[in-house]
């Protein structure tokens, strides 16, 4: 025992330094470690992890209280803490011992007790005997939250794609009248909904409006080699301007410095969706309520029907300019990066997952979909959306591991340490562009808490289902 109690303690120091944090209090942490020593000794392994999660849970609460908010230890002890019990196996319910299992005889007649006549009717013996407690697997809780909360019914999913497809069809039908001079291509619903990546509830569509661009006057720029240095985005330069001057294409209007603007147009669009369109008269039609959200900066169409809500995400496109035929979208960035385009990788990660899972008929994206939706469920993980599971999940499915169903509990596992082994480092790196983390805009607050989290998750998994 105090080997391994040794052991778990220089894990924990190991695991502070990476994130170059020091621990203040030591008063407070030397009677955690007291009580921790002592927890092992009487509950065991098993009972010393509970009371460990407990007890930091509460210093945790103590130090934030106390600690100045301005400093950089206002967390003295947080999430990173509980590398302490990230060893400690999960132990299962020890059987009970041989003498209780027996079944219990009856006791012999005590020797000065007075001997009295036989009764005719003899008593039943009371058996001590309970059924066995229902003890499910993680495997099996998996499979259970999976039917209760991923599968989304049928009916759900077709009833979202006709309202989708009609809102399509009636939006693109206005822009080619309120701009008929700007080639639109087909306005195309998608996303993960329609991919089956969708967990839980068929409430986001994602809806491209394609800008048909002129070949040969177009080219993209990395966003690195502008003046925003953003490895996220791609800037779409004016080029052949010699032959083509300005005003020669529709889209000119839209330039800014030579670039097509991708601010102008979404400055432009969502003043036509909020002032412009009769969603009244098109909601009527559709037998829907429809607005758009004027709350967010995306353009973004709420949609209310009796059976469902959906919202419509609009989404400006500039699809295959160049030859490894990228999609980018008009996305509202800030500061030098606002006239670029963001690349959009759902696609390719779409595609590769479906190409790994066909290769050997695994579960990686019902993997996806899983921690989907337990993020969602988890207002601690709220912050971790469908691109960063995305990311974790791609890193796991390269691997020549098991994904058959079987395996579908141990990769839930791994997924979990792969992300507090991340959150360890604050960098998730994009599987199809590394130089992009995807942990940058976390504040050192927000890793804090997704890590005790998950930690906690780590520690008893069924808590997240």
């Amino acid at each position: 025992v105090g080997l391994s109690l040794n052991l778990d303690r220089q894990t924990m120091a190991e695991f502070s330094q990476k994130r170059g944090k020091r621990r203040g209090d030591e008063g407070l942490g030397s009677m955690v470690d007291f009580l921790l020593a002592n927890a092992r000794l009487v509950l065991g392994v098993g009972g010393a992890a509970v009371l460990g999660i407990a007890t930091l849970a509460v210093k945790r609460f103590i130090d934030r209280a106390t600690s100045p908010r301005d400093e950089d230890d206002t967390k003295a002890d947080s999430w990173k803490e509980l590398s302490l019990l990230k060893a400690t196996p999960h132990l299962q319910p020890r059987p009970p011992p041989a003498a209780l299992s027996q079944p219990v005889l009856p006791l012999a007649p005590s020797s000065s007790a007075p001997e009295g006549p036989a009764k005719s009717d003899p008593e039943v013996t009371p058996q001590l005997s309970s059924p066995a407690p229902l003890c499910l697997t993680l495997q099996e809780r998996l499979l259970a939250f999976e039917r209760d909360r991923v599968t989304i019914p049928a009916a759900q999913v077709a009833l979202a794609k006709q309202l989708a497809g009609d809102i399509a069809l009636e939006l693109q039908a206005y822009f080619q009248s309120k701009f008929p001079e700007l080639p639109f291509g087909a306005f195309v619903p998608g996303g993960p909904l329609y991919d089956g990546l969708q967990a839980g509830a068929a409430d986001h569509v994602r809806l491209l409006v394609p800008l048909v661009l002129e070949p040969g006057l177009w080219s993209l720029v990395p966003g690195v080699d502008t003046v925003a240095r953003d490895p996220r985005c791609w800037a779409v330069r004016r080029t052949q301007l010699e032959f083509c001057p300005r005003g020669s294409s529709p889209w000119d209007r839209f330039l800014v410095g030579g670039y097509l603007s991708s601010r102008v147009l979404l400055e432009l669009l969502r003043k036509v969706l909020a002032a412009s369109v009769n969603w009244p008269a098109i909601g009527s039609l559709l037998g829907c309520l429809i607005r758009p959200s004027m709350a967010s900066e995306e353009l973004l169409l709420e949609v209310q029907h009796e059976r469902l809500e959906l919202t419509v995400a609009v989404l400006v496109a500039v699809p295959g300019v160049d030859a490894d035929d990228r999609l980018l979208l008009a996305w509202p960035l800030e500061g030098l990066a606002g006239n670029l385009w963001l690349q959009d990788l759902y696609p390719v990660e779409a595609a590769r997952l479906r190409a790994l899972d066909d290769r050997d008929a695994g579960t990686r994206r019902r993997l996806l979909l899983l921690l989907c939706a337990v993020c969602h469920g988890c207002s601690a993980l709220g912050q971790l959306g469908r691109g960063h599971l995305t990311q974790v999940v791609l890193r796991l499915g390269e691997d020549n591991v098991d994904w058959t169903e079987e395996a579908l509990g141990e990769r839930f596992l791994q997924a979990l340490e792969l992300l507090i082994g991340s959150l360890e480092q604050a960098s998730l790196p994009c599987h199809f562009n590394p130089s992009v983390n995807l942990f940058s805009n976390l504040r050192e607050e927000e890793i804090d808490d997704i890590g005790y989290a998950l930690y906690s998750g780590l520690q008893e998994p069924e808590g997240l289902l």
